[in-house]
């Protein structure tokens, strides 16, 4: 094998069109090639190579989303039994919540009363608003209650500080016992946080919730692979169902680009227009 100093932009090029085309490579592993070479050549053998930032990335094949109809949905919920997780559950459903951002909600995050959740450093590390659903409205009111009692004996224990991200526990001192910073979903124990040793509580572990999921999709009878981000799936679609405009569904969902959210448009599969089959207009 010739060393790397003495391939040239033809075998260099070569090397990646075969990773390019070969079906059995995933679109991640020949992107990781790439990224391995660009390494090799800049910070190893410090030989530049500009026209190597031009070489096209392998792209993901586009997939479908699973999806659950209002009735699977309905009939999941009513499976999931936990208080606090089922309140997870809707709302990933119903404000259209990603899993980690739902159990990373913070007690100064929740608008009731004006009907909004304040979804923070989430995909991205982009902030947005979402809605909150009228009927979780109690639901959310007795969380965040319960969450104040556990904190109120943590602090008498001689705990009740939370993690904070961005060194805001240096800018502002007291904010990790103040119970706006607290997660409206605690974990059930305090633990040691990893990051430096204090005596914390954290949120809920995600995988309750996805444990919730699978069980209640089989207690169900639902057979589609769904997990908790299906929720979120759901969510998009069913308010395109509903006729709300899509920069709207973009900007709940805290997409980026349309382009990411048309594809609940696929899932639709009416294209914006509604399409309906000829064999359903025939007499």
């Amino acid at each position: 094998m010739r060393h790397p100093r003495d391939m040239g932009k033809t075998e260099i090029e070569a090397f990646l069109t075969s990773l390019a085309v070969d079906r059995n490579v995933a679109a991640a592993t020949q992107n990781q090639a790439l990224s391995a070479l660009l390494f090799l050549y800049r910070d190893v053998l410090e030989l530049p190579l500009p026209w190597l930032d031009d070489v096209v990335r392998a792209k993901r094949p586009a997939r479908m989303p699973v999806v659950l109809t209002h009735k699977e949905v309905a009939a999941l919920r009513a499976q999931v039994h936990a208080p606090q997780i089922s309140l997870v559950v809707d709302l990933l459903y119903g404000a259209g919540l990603r899993l980690m951002e739902a159990v990373r909600l913070r007690v100064k995050d929740v608008e009731l009363e004006r009907g909004e959740l304040l979804v923070r450093d989430g995909k991205g590390g982009k902030d947005r608003i979402t809605m909150l659903p009228d009927r979780l409205n109690d639901a959310l009111r007795a969380q965040v209650a319960l969450a104040k009692s556990i904190h109120d004996a943590d602090l008498h224990a001689g705990y009740g500080q939370v993690w904070l991200p961005n060194a805001l526990a240096t800018k502002y001192p007291g904010a990790a016992t103040a119970f706006g910073w607290q997660y409206v979903f605690p974990a059930a124990r305090l633990s040691i946080d990893p990051r430096g040793g204090a005596t914390r509580r954290h949120h809920i572990d995600e995988k309750q919730v996805q444990r919730a999921v699978k069980n209640a999709c089989a207690a169900a009878g639902i057979d589609k692979p769904a997990t908790p981000h299906t929720l979120r799936h759901s969510f998009a679609t069913h308010l395109l169902e509903a006729g709300y405009d899509i920069r709207t569904v973009q900007e709940l969902l805290g997409h980026s680009d349309v382009k990411t959210t048309m594809i609940y448009t696929h899932v639709l599969n009416r294209g914006g227009r509604g399409v309906v089959s000829p064999l359903d207009r025939v007499g």
